[in-house]
């Protein structure tokens, strides 16, 4: 038989399966209907082209890990760069403040550089993890390193969220968390209010003495970020040309949300402001849902003060119960640093750093007592952070190195997150198309991930599911009450924006796995 009449005789095949399905109950057809996706992936998984495809078009729910200055492609800070009438460096392959007059023809315009495709390549190369050969340099140095290439380049944050949003719409992800230090420097210019005893080294940090120092001057520094925010989103208005009337660009339907940064590599004084700076932002302004420690966690600031940083995170704690809490923890590999340095982070994080979901937690099986670990996380609900693609750059781990599969099988909450995917030339759908590839995982693990991302989100309301780890659904929600597309449970989640995004999931994999229950199978 041909290869055409083979797919004409399944064409007919999965033409007359879907008119029996039509026909049949909605809940048993939507049962046949996930079945035969699971089905087709399991047959496309070996084929990257196809497997892509599909990945691409499943919904997926929420990206929870994503630092805004990495989430945008070097091309457009270099588009943007060359509007702002900016310079760069040849030698260097950086941006620089300097006038780009003199300097013996080493410093150019940037628009310049867009006229050379050699220059032009090679700045791409020097701002990413394009080409990046791990023959001539680690992939560490030269993912942390991409970022001082555009050091010198002013934000135009606006202009970086509508490239989110409308990356995480063309992925078919629906809410957004994103990590940005919304004050600047407010905060740790504040800082210098600290007494200089409050953090003197080899004493007892007086935490009470530095919270005195800073609340003074905190609703400047918290009004500062609420303003910043309102331009950001209103000039991300403007590109995506979003209104409220009319919907606007790709991404305009992306829910988004705000996590506030800490640079964690900072003196111990301007790491307390910004965590307080953090605590009273996300209890201000519902925008901001929490915050999270960034900066290299193996760096020499962040390996020293990483208990001194826990301790902080738990006295303010005490102050704002209710703020929620993300930490990059156990983002480290063997080699990087010592091993007693791969012993603490997570369970400090945990349990010290009241953390509800843990960034990367690669390390977690060089931890002291991993296996009671993994059972305390499981227990307290406490959700990992998974990005495939940024540990196999940064740190070399992939495939049966990583703990994805340790977590999963000890119960404890994965979603899959992208980190930065504009330095590492990723988006959400290779993290899946990873997942699948390199982890070995099948439709049911990847709905259920994608699940998870949504009911571990900090976004308010009350969820759908009565168990999120066995997705049963509330009485509102249920069969029986006429399901997700019901009128009872559409009434349940006009009241609650969490249980909005988590209904609109389930249809879109409704109307998503009717569509492959449907197609050939290859």
């Amino acid at each position: 038989m041909s290869a055409a009449a083979t797919f004409r005789r399944a064409a007919t095949a999965a033409a007359l399966a879907s008119a029996a399905l039509a026909a049949a109950p909605p809940a048993r057809a939507q049962a046949t209907n996930e079945a035969r996706t699971a089905a087709y992936l399991a047959a496309v998984r070996d084929r990257p082209p196809l497997l892509y495809a599909f990945v691409r078009e499943m919904p997926k729910g929420a990206d929870l890990h994503s630092h805004l200055s990495g989430a945008v492609y070097a091309e457009s800070f270099l588009r943007w760069a060359a509007e702002d009438s900016l310079c760069v460096s040849r030698r260097a392959l950086a941006m620089v403040r300097a006038s780009c007059a003199g300097s013996h023809g080493d410093t150019i315009p940037v628009a310049d550089a867009l006229n050379d495709a050699t220059l032009y390549g090679q700045l791409i190369d020097a701002a990413s993890m394009r080409n990046w050969n791990p023959a001539q340099r680690s992939g560490h140095d030269q993912f942390f390193d991409a970022f001082t290439r555009l050091g010198a380049l002013p934000r135009r944050v606006g202009d970086e969220l509508a490239e989110a949003q409308a990356r995480a719409a063309d992925g078919n992800v629906s809410y957004l968390e994103l990590m940005l230090t919304a004050d600047g420097p407010a905060a740790t210019q504040l800082a210098s209010n600290v007494p200089a005893t409050a953090f003197e080294p080899g004493r007892e940090p007086d935490f009470a003495a530095a919270l005195a120092a800073l609340r003074p001057g905190m609703p400047g520094v918290v009004q500062t970020a609420r303003d910043a925010l309102t331009r950001v989103e209103a000039r991300r208005d403007t590109v995506l040309r979003c209104t409220p009337s009319r919907g606007g660009g790709a991404g305009c339907e992306v829910a988004v949300r705000w996590l506030y940064q800490v640079g964690r590599g900072r003196p111990p004084a301007q790491v307390f402001a910004q965590i307080l700076t953090g605590f009273e932002l996300a209890r201000a302004d519902p925008r901001v849902v929490g915050f999270n420690l960034v900066m290299p966690e193996d760096g020499l600031i962040s390996m020293r003060d990483f208990t001194l940083h826990m301790r902080m995170i738990d006295y303010l704690h005490r102050l704002y119960p209710q703020v929620k809490i993300s930490l990059h923890a156990g983002e480290l590999s063997p080699g990087l640093v010592p091993p007693e340095g791969m012993r603490f982070h997570i369970r400090q994080s945990v349990e010290l750093g009241h953390a509800s979901r843990i960034g990367h937690g690669v390390d977690v099986m060089w931890e002291d007592r991993p296996y009671e670990l993994l059972r305390e996380m499981r227990d307290r609900g406490v959700m990992v952070e998974i990005a495939l693609t940024s540990n196999d750059a940064i740190l070399g781990i992939r495939g049966r190195d990583h703990p994805l599969a340790v977590y999963r099988r000890w119960g404890v909450p994965v979603a899959l997150a992208t980190d930065d995917q504009g330095v590492a030339r990723s988006e959400m759908p290779r993290e899946y198309q990873k997942a699948v590839q390199e982890q070995g995982l099948d439709y049911a693990a990847l709905k259920a991930m994608a699940r998870t991302s949504l009911e571990h989100a900090f976004v308010g309301g009350a969820s759908v599911w009565r168990d999120g780890r066995t997705f049963a659904p509330v009485a509102e929600c249920a069969p029986t009450a006429g399901g997700f597309a019901g009128a009872r449970c559409a009434s349940f989640a006009a009241a609650s924006p969490r249980a909005k995004l988590q209904r609109d999931l389930e249809l879109a994999f409704r109307a998503f796995e009717a569509r492959y229950a449907a197609m050939p199978t290859p």
